[in-house]
């Protein structure tokens, strides 16, 4: 893990754990690379209770509640989706904010409405506040999902009103 996700993740943890606040987060595209992040700073049981990671529209539907058409009429790479993911993680834990993530980090499984490089990422709080942001990043897989776990944590505290 670079320096600077470290220290976002460490950031971060301060920032829940002043606030008596648990993170949960529902992966796809970043493989459990945003748990890792947060599990990686000391003290993080404090401030973080789990991660699913739902790779397979399978476990996005039944770990998350991620509805059947919402998949089969946007996508997994959406907005419905990852708006889906972060309510199912909130309401399959004990959370105070959820964060989600999914997108196509390739190199393969793009298209030309969606790219390689689009990450779609939803933010979530247990009382209702929600945010959604779309992304494009370049560079290969591994670099492509670094970004949007750095996105993916740094929208956690944008949620809660830090940024």
């Amino acid at each position: 893990m670079n320096s600077d996700l470290e220290k976002l993740a460490i950031e971060l943890g301060a920032f829940l754990a002043s606030r008596g606040l648990v993170l949960v987060t529902a992966e796809s595209c970043t493989g459990g690379g945003v748990s890792m992040a947060v599990t990686a700073a000391e003290g993080s049981s404090e401030w973080f209770e789990r991660g699913f990671v739902s790779y397979h529209n399978a476990a996005k539907r039944e770990m998350l509640g991620v509805r059947a058409a919402t998949l089969e009429h946007e996508g997994a790479v959406s907005e419905a989706t990852v708006r889906e993911m972060a309510r199912g993680a909130l309401e399959h834990s004990h959370g105070d904010v959820a964060l989600a993530v999914s997108g196509i980090a390739g190199p393969g499984g793009g298209s030309p409405e969606k790219p390689v490089g689009t990450v779609w990422f939803a933010w979530r709080t247990r009382s209702g506040s929600e945010r959604v942001r779309k992304a494009l990043f370049e560079g290969d897989r591994a670099s492509i999902r670094e970004q949007a776990v750095e996105v993916a944590l740094a929208g956690v505290m944008d949620i809660l009103g830090e940024n």
